[in-house]
Order: structure tokens, then C-alpha cells, then sequence
């Protein structure tokens, strides 16, 4: 499967998505120009690796903000974990946020209530 590698800028998070090396990771501020455009290959990526998923897929979310329709794109990442979870896959979802940041808190928990995907809340501190 192949790697991808997107390195974060002021709008648009990192997306690391490695499975030889058990990486899934977006992080940073999402609020794309394009919001469809940058999660499509995310979404592409996850359809070809739900087929053959490795034994354990623990999907990290570390992001510090993210716009409206980021949320959007962020919930089908979500539904797509949650078919893998369902067609009986060992799936995880950890939820990182900065433990003063309520609203990032929040849209965790909302996910976690939307999806049927074992889902972890972490809090952190900023440094």
C-alpha cells in the first residue's frame, strides 16, 4: 500500500497515512481552500486499505482546529474506520486535544457518539 505523506501548512493539516509502519495521523489546522480536493485521496486511501487492513489500525486525530466543512470530511475519515470496525477489523480512534480546549474536548465526544468505533479521548498540554 502505498504512503501518504502530507506535510501540514497554516491551513491544512498533516495526513500520514503508513501502514507498513502503523501510522494514521492528521494533525494540525484544518481549513482547506478546497476542503474535497485535499480529503479525497485521505478517503481513496482508506477504501484500498479497508480491503486489507493490518491486524490493529489505531487512527490518531491531533488537531488544534478545524473549520466547517473540514468537519464534514472528518466524519466520512470517521465512517470509513467505522465500516472497517463493522466488517470486524480491530479499529481504535484516539482523539488528541489540548487539555484547556473544550470545543476540541466536545467535537471529540460528538464523533465518538456518532460513530460505532472504539474511540480513546487524550488530553495534552501544550508546550
Amino acid at each position: 500500500m502505498e504512503t501518504i505523506k502530507i506535510m501540514g501548512t497554516d491551513d491544512t493539516p498533516t495526513v500520514i497515512l503508513d501502514a507498513e509502519n502503523e501510522i494514521f495521523e492528521i494533525s494540525g489546522r484544518s481549513l482547506p481552500e478546497d476542503v474535497t480536493a485535499f480529503y479525497d485521496p485521505v478517503l481513496s486511501w482508506l477504501d484500498g486499505y479497508a480491503s486489507s487492513p493490518n491486524p490493529k489500525t489505531i487512527f490518531t486525530f491531533k488537531l488544534v482546529y478545524f473549520n466547517t466543512a473540514s468537519s464534514k470530511l472528518l466524519l466520512d475519515v470517521l465512517m470509513k474506520l467505522e465500516q472497517m470496525h463493522e466488517a470486524g477489523h480491530d479499529v481504535l480512534v484516539r482523539w488528541y486535544f489540548p487539555e484547556d480546549d473544550e470545543d476540541m474536548q466536545e467535537a471529540g465526544e460528538e464523533y465518538a457518539d456518532i460513530v460505532d468505533v472504539p474511540f480513546e479521548q487524550v488530553s495534552y498540554t501544550l508546550s
